[in-house]
């Protein structure tokens, strides 16, 4: 008799990655289905399907040329298990595999939360104005209660260093710029100079809170009336400034009649019914005491940050370690130097 053929799924050992599941996270029933699911450009995502159509998610790192501290799985386990209690909206955590004989790397299971990802235009084209409203308002009350989150009382208070956030996050990803050349190219020169005008004028840090790290629309399911039920995508969170989080955000979010975008044109935030820039630093500040004056430094650093890690996108593209998901990987680079003079002129311009 002819043994059944295991489907091959990049990324994942079926038949051990089964064996784990049915073992350690309670209800899941064997035989499953793995689906690789698009859009992400780091670690990997995938939908995990049973046998009696129960759905969870598994993430892991990249398949190669992964950076060092970059692609951790147990911090974001621990995260979203500590967040879970809180009024910040998290996948539920159901299990953690550190054994590298399973799947070759480490790897999280979590809930899958269905609802809206508005990743794109024609995403977003598809919700009324009400409802983009909704979800940028939304987005923004749920960074204030990140960054209300008691480190303590939630277990976290050795999650990271409590000062020094920015010094750290520039040596961090300068060093993973530089460990990123893709072909005989460094990169851009304009990076090197970022990164020393930064170091040069950085604000005081106002206190300490969970930095997500990544925070952006593309990065939280929404439901049908734009409110943020889950955020997702905590591999790079730790503790330090909180008001990095808003600066990316501002980074990311495009409003009409901008012409460009820091997600390779990815801007849903242009069409009508989404708050502008504006209206989320009013919004921040209005439940927030925080003094925002520094917002300009924050957004060259969230410009500067997308560089460093897009160079490593790169150069984990050019070694074909994008694991199924390999659109537009050969605009990173042009990327790479855009993003870089982005946040010299926010620093030029304050």
């Amino acid at each position: 008799m002819t043994s059944p053929t295991v489907p091959h799924v990049e990324g994942i050992d079926v038949p051990r990655v089964s064996d784990w599941l049915t073992a350690s996270i309670e209800g899941l029933t064997a035989p499953f289905t793995f689906e690789l699911i698009a859009g992400g450009r780091s670690n990997l995502t995938y939908r995990v399907t049973d046998a009696t159509g129960r759905n969870v998610a598994l993430r892991r790192p990249p398949v190669s040329n992964v950076l060092p501290t970059a692609h951790d799985m147990r911090r974001e386990h621990r995260v979203i298990s500590a967040l879970g209690p809180t009024d910040v909206p998290v996948p539920e955590a159901l299990g953690l595999c550190t054994d590298d004989t399973v799947n070759g790397a480490p790897f999280s299971v979590m809930s899958f939360v269905d609802g809206l990802i508005l990743r794109d235009e024609a995403a977003a084209a598809g919700v009324d104005e009400a409802t983009r409203r909704a979800a940028g308002h939304s987005l923004v009350d749920t960074l204030v209660a990140l960054h209300r989150v008691d480190v303590d009382a939630v277990g976290l208070s050795d999650f990271g260093r409590h000062e020094g956030y920015i010094s750290r996050q520039l040596h961090r990803w300068h060093t993973q710029f530089t460990q990123s050349p893709v072909g005989d190219v460094p990169g851009p020169a304009v990076v090197d100079r970022v990164h020393d005008l930064l170091a040069a004028s950085i604000p005081e840090q106002q206190g300490v809170g969970i930095v997500h790290g990544d925070f952006r629309l593309d990065n939280t399911v929404l439901d049908e009336q734009g409110r943020v039920i889950a955020v997702l995508d905590w591999e790079i969170c730790t503790l330090g400034d909180p008001l990095a989080d808003l600066g990316l955000l501002l980074v990311y979010w495009a409003e009409d009649g901008d012409t460009d975008g820091a997600l390779l044109g990815v801007t849903p935030t242009r069409l009508p019914g989404f708050p502008t820039r504006a209206d989320i630093v009013d919004r921040y500040a209005a439940a927030s005491d925080r003094d925002l004056s520094a917002i300009p430094y924050y957004k060259a650093f969230g410009f500067w940050k997308l560089a460093c890690i897009l160079q490593g996108v790169t150069a984990r593209y050019a070694a074909g370690a994008a694991a199924g998901d390999r659109s537009g990987g050969g605009q990173f680079a042009d990327q790479v130097r855009w993003l870089g003079e982005r946040a010299l002129a926010e620093l030029e311009a304050r």
